[in-house]
């Protein structure tokens, strides 16, 4: 079911999480805030948006990267019920596509819950305070164009970097919603 993310709620606290990747290493959100900021991904490894995107959103995270804006990436489907989601498959899709950033498995679905998580790609863009400024789409480009595209996401976290602010005027994501267990 296609699905858009609500408007950015300025402000909002984002709540804190411990995740570990498909290899067992933990991750801590707030420890990756960083003075820039953090962005935060949920994704899944066979929604098509999330296949469409995956090539440009590596290539844009290197750049957030090498301007200090750190990046984590969260997979909250169940894939009980979805196995192309499973962790081994996570892996395999990091692998595929370069992934720089850790890709973790929200195996309760808690931190998708706690962040309303509605569709994957769900982005979340916070300043170094842990408060939303971006929830946006990554980029204008049709599924699977990457043709003149405008990097919505990239120029979202460069203001926030620089400012703590996200763009008042921000383009709903919109992808597959998100695969809640039963």
């Amino acid at each position: 079911m296609l699905l858009d993310t609500p408007i950015c709620d300025f402000g909002w606290k984002a709540p804190d999480f411990t995740l570990a990747d498909p290899d067992g290493r933990s991750y801590r959100m707030s420890e990756h805030l960083g003075g820039k900021g953090l962005l935060i991904a949920f994704i899944c490894n066979h929604c098509p948006y999330v296949k469409a995107i995956a090539d440009r959103l590596v290539e844009d995270v290197k750049v957030l990267q090498a301007e200090g804006i750190n990046v984590l990436a969260v997979m909250s489907n169940d894939y009980v019920d979805v196995p192309a989601d499973a962790p081994p498959n996570m892996k395999r899709f990091a692998e595929q596509h370069g992934f720089t950033f850790p890709y973790l498995v929200d195996e309760d679905q808690s931190v998708g819950r706690s962040y309303n998580a509605v569709c994957t790609p769900d982005f979340f863009g916070l300043n170094s305070d842990g408060e939303l400024q971006y929830r946006g789409r990554l980029d204008d480009a049709r599924m699977g164009e990457a043709s003149d595209r405008t990097p919505e996401l990239l120029n979202a976290m460069r203001q926030i970097a620089e400012t703590g602010t996200g763009p008042e005027t921000q383009t709903p994501s919109m992808g597959c919603s998100i695969k809640w267990s039963r």
